[in-house]
């Protein structure tokens, strides 16, 4: 339930960053100015006795995250890819929450299974293991199949998770009212926009069945990639709390010494992982959204598996067009470009100068492009665009988000894999060879050809169309309908209420 008593959630969170020492890393691993520090210090530090323990054997930022709860997990799983951000030591020690966090019980997952499938697992799976992986959302047991002896591995929801979820997103949304009411320069950000697209995207994770028909859409899609792999879901063995899937043996990329003792080539796996969801964002407008290293290991035969498909993106055939456009125009260095489709997709207002625009776009790209390849980032790139889109009004586009997110995390899980990658030229053949094959006279003549189609279904109808559209504009504007009139009672008591509940929330800001 959102409301005031949020607060103390966000009090309890700067709170246990506090007792847990992890503030204080924070701050240091952001490199923040001092003054920010002893600001930050200063608020948390009274509070400090509100805050969660956690388990005093983790490292403190990990050990923070754990025990604030799964919204939190998710975040610190995204912030273990990019080193380059939060430090190498950081990095390591938030890859933890990736899949090694404490399992529940055997006893409570076998309860979920027989109430999900209508049968106790003895009568569905022999060898029933102790969990071998386990995060924010679920956990993973390997089984086989009593009928067959076949390998799977069966996913268990937490128990309460949803519950924890919603409680977590209920302090996000007032965090973001905050924001947009004491720091009005963010509104263009949407900050609860933001929230509300993570809400989306978290519950829908939270129903393993949407998961299944992930899976089995994902494995569709790429079934002739060469060099990756998705297991199968089995739909009579799945619910909404339980999915049971092929098993699939790797060893996972974030273990760069065992990949190396199997003889893979690291450099190669960079550049594939990052290719492979290009192709997948930009060929079929459906990819992975949550691709950390956690989610992908290396098959003995060098082939890529991606697992767990509780976050998948869309997006549709305009904004591909539209984002591989952008991506093109600064991998050729063409500005100008890059500005045109910012105007024509409606990012930047109108009125704004599309010289100036440009101008300011080669200010982010050729510094970029003048790094070595191993300082060349994405990240960068996304931080310094951003800089300039807020001075041109260009509001933040929430059907974006996820693909700039995984973006950002696969280029972390690359750049782990290969110091010296050069994301440029890796992306390159991928975004050139949509170029060619959806922008252009052949990619027009595809859309004609759509377009007569469309018109083709509606022939029949057209006539009366065209006649009716002839006779409005004959007739003239219509007046419009007379608006009710608000009674004037209601009218004060709404006004009462909202000078009551503004009151109400001053008190608690104070």
């Amino acid at each position: 339930m959102r409301g005031p008593h949020n607060f103390l959630r966000l009090i309890r969170t700067g709170a246990t960053f506090e007792r847990t020492g992890a503030m204080y890393v924070v701050l240091e691993g952001f490199g923040a100015p001092t003054s920010l520090r002893i600001l930050v210090r200063a608020l948390g530090w009274p509070f400090k006795w509100l805050g969660l323990k956690g388990d005093p054997a983790l490292p403190p930022v990990t050990r923070a995250l754990t025990a604030l709860g799964p919204s939190y997990i998710k975040f610190g799983q995204i912030l273990s890819t990019r080193p380059d951000i939060v430090g190498d030591q950081m990095s390591l020690q938030l890859k933890y929450l990736q899949d090694q966090l404490p399992p529940f019980p055997n006893d409570i997952a076998k309860a979920t299974i027989a109430a999900e499938l209508g049968q106790p697992v003895e009568a569905l799976f022999d060898d029933f293991s102790e969990p071998v992986a386990a995060a924010s959302i679920a956990q993973v047991h390997k089984a086989r199949l009593r009928e067959d002896g076949r390998p799977v591995a069966v996913k268990v929801l937490r128990p309460g998770i949803e519950r924890a979820f919603r409680k977590d997103i209920d302090a996000f949304y007032l965090a973001a009212g905050m924001i947009e009411v004491f720091l009005p320069s963010t509104r263009r950000l949407r900050p609860t926009d933001v929230i509300a697209h993570f809400e989306g995207v978290v519950l829908g994770e939270l129903d393993l069945r949407l998961e299944a028909a992930s899976a089995s859409e994902f494995t569709a899609n790429t079934a002739n990639d060469a060099g990756f792999q998705v297991p199968q879901p089995l739909w009579r063995l799945s619910g909404r709390s339980v999915m049971t899937m092929d098993w699939a043996e790797g060893i996972s990329l974030s273990d760069n010494a065992a990949l190396d003792a199997a003889g893979h080539d690291r450099v190669a796996l960079g550049a594939r992982v990052l290719q492979l969801f290009l192709s997948h964002a930009l060929r079929d407008g459906f990819f992975h959204g949550d691709m950390h290293q956690g989610n992908l290991k290396v098959a003995a035969n060098g082939d890529l598996i991606a697992y767990d498909f509780g976050i998948m993106g869309r997006i549709d055939a305009y904004t591909r067009k539209v984002y591989a456009e952008i991506l093109m125009g600064f991998i050729q260095r063409n500005y100008r470009r890059v500005a045109e489709v910012h105007f024509e997709a409606g990012y930047v207002p109108a009125d704004r100068d599309v010289e100036a625009f440009a101008s300011a776009l080669r200010a982010v790209g050729e510094p970029i492009f003048g790094m070595e390849a191993s300082r060349i980032s994405m990240a960068k790139l996304l931080a310094y665009l951003f800089e300039v889109t807020e001075r041109f009004g260009m509001e933040t586009r929430t059907e974006l988000i996820l693909l700039q997110r995984t973006m950002v995390v696969v280029e972390g899980v690359a750049r782990s894999l290969d110091d010296n990658i050069n994301i440029w030229q890796v992306a390159k053949p991928v975004v050139e060879g949509y170029i060619r094959s959806h922008v252009g006279p052949l990619a027009l003549a595809k859309d004609l050809v759509s377009a007569l189609q469309v018109l083709a279904r509606f022939g029949p109808k057209l006539p009366r169309l065209v006649e009716n559209l002839l006779i409005s504009a004959a007739d003239g504007p219509k007046p419009p309908a007379p608006r009710r009139g608000i009674p004037v009672l209601w009218a004060l008591i709404g006004a009462a209420v909202l000078l009551a509940a503004g009151t109400w929330a001053g008190m608690w800001i104070r």
